[in-house]
């Protein structure tokens, strides 16, 4: 009668166990999968409204509460619902990334026609991950850079400063990131927690002296930002698509800490504080406009600053040659959005063609993803003379390198399979040729079974027995 109370009290600690990996993954997952995105309420408004900006984005209420509204709500789109709902259902044997989606595609066949699409379409991945290797050449530039830009707003002096220090910490941050992803995730995890309370602590303190600032939670600020004064606002995107740079990360790293850790991480902390974050830096712009010069730190009581500068930091090369984290935002945006938009097209391919989504489905949630996506592209296409330009010319350059990798790899493969089949014709020849194999007696007096067995001998053979000579 106790059987069951004793069953439960002995798989008690293995629950507890399941428990404790569980919540290590979710931290791990932490310090590693979302850098990129935990950092973007640093910059992503500050850029928007950067007067140097061509055209700028006046600051009034209307346009505050618009952008705020454009940024959560295209933080929803793409990376909850493209990216953590839909896209991370795609793992190839547990990996992700958009080298895990051409893998799937080169899987099936089909006829001529649908070969050369897919043909295709994985040129156009490896076009993607190409860029999303520029993207990662910037994200260390711009996170450390703009995070360590804050120290002039705790001592303006401070100004020359900025890149020296910001080059020493990359440095020291990739002396670490050498040792492995479990180890950064160790080391990084509970600094990513305190960072991303802390930067819905702020939120939240910014949000309670202009609670009005909610409003933007309704998409219609975003709508009517968009149709009330389009020219702004579709400019205003090659900015606010910073919100959402490291979607790619969290796919890419499916393969380190699974769907499930990343999901819960993301819907747990990383969403509800970078959206604190955000409202609460509109709703410091709406009592204080002259804030917009850095709304990140500014919102952060003064004791804090400093300390915030230093959680800030995620993560060398580009920092001399821009020298500020407004010139990199939109080489990072351009390398961001064109990697988003070829991911959910391959994404809807798959769908369509190998999962058996209705065609309607496809059309109508693939069609809208994809004017959202298309949208942003065009926004920062017209960047390409302020720093766009960049990650394209890396992309270009390493899809030739990868691609002229590849096609040597086919090149080498085909020979291998030539001289293979060479060898095997010669092997084959030699064994037509060879003379048949005869049966000779064995030794006359033996006194095993073995020694008694015949001995097989190829060609003719001379022998001598009790009655002379013989040939066999």
């Amino acid at each position: 009668m106790h059987t069951e109370p004793a069953a439960q009290a002995a798989t008690a600690p293995a629950r507890s166990g399941r428990e404790t990996l569980r919540a290590a993954v979710v931290v791990g997952a932490l310090g590693v999968v979302f850098g990129d995105i935990g950092t973007s309420p640093i910059y992503t408004i500050q850029t928007v409204f950067n007067p140097a900006d061509p055209p700028p984005v006046p600051i009034s209420p209307g346009n505050v509460f618009g952008v705020v509204s454009l940024i959560f709500w295209s933080v929803m789109i793409i990376v909850t619902l493209t990216y953590v709902t839909l896209v991370m259902r795609a793992s190839n044997e547990g990996e992700g990334g958009i080298m895990a989606l051409i893998t799937l595609l080169s899987r099936w066949g089909g006829d001529a026609r649908s070969r050369r699409r897919i043909a295709v379409l994985a040129s156009l991945g490896i076009f993607g991950a190409a860029l999303f290797f520029g993207d990662s050449m910037i994200t260390p530039a711009i996170s450390v850079l703009s995070a360590v830009e804050g120290v002039k707003v705790v001592e303006p002096g401070l100004d020359e400063l900025v890149v020296p220090l910001t080059a020493v910490i990359i440095v020291l941050l990739f002396a670490v990131q050498r040792r492995g992803t479990a180890t950064v995730g160790r080391l990084f995890g509970p600094v990513m927690i305190a960072w991303f309370a802390a930067i819905g602590a702020c939120g939240v303190a910014g949000i309670v002296a202009h609670p009005e600032i909610l409003k933007a939670l309704s998409p219609t600020y975003a709508l009517s930002f968009l149709a009330g004064n389009f020219g702004v606002a579709f400019f205003a995107l090659a900015a606010i698509v910073l919100a959402v740079t490291g979607a790619e990360a969290l796919y890419a790293d499916m393969g380190h800490f699974g769907r499930r850790a990343i999901t819960r991480g993301w819907l747990g902390l990383v969403l509800p504080a970078c959206t604190l974050s955000y409202f609460g830096q509109g709703a410091l712009i709406l009592g204080d406009p002259s804030a917009v010069s850095s709304p990140f730190f500014l919102l952060t009581p003064e004791w804090g600053r400093l300390p915030m500068m230093m959680l800030a930091v995620a993560v060398l090369t580009l920092v001399f040659a821009f020298r500020s984290s407004a010139a990199l935002a939109y080489a990072f945006g351009m390398a961001v959005i064109t990697t988003i938009t070829i991911t959910t097209l391959l994404f809807f391919y798959l769908a369509r063609v190998h999962w058996r989504t209705p065609l309607w489905v496809v059309v109508l949630g693939g069609g809208a993803l994809l004017v959202v996506d298309l949208l942003f592209l065009a926004a920062n296409l017209t960047k390409l003379a302020h720093g766009a330009w960049l990650p394209l010319l890396i992309g270009v350059a390493a899809f030739a390198v990868m691609t002229t990798w590849q096609r040597g790899r086919e090149v080498v493969t085909r020979e291998r399979e030539r001289a293979e089949g060479s060898l095997r014709a010669f092997v084959d020849e030699l064994h037509e040729r060879r003379p048949p194999l005869l049966k000779v007696p064995g030794p006359p007096s033996s006194s095993t079974a073995a020694s008694r067995a015949p001995h097989w001998r190829c060609g003719p053979t001379s022998t001598t027995t009790a009655s002379g000579t013989g040939t066999w």
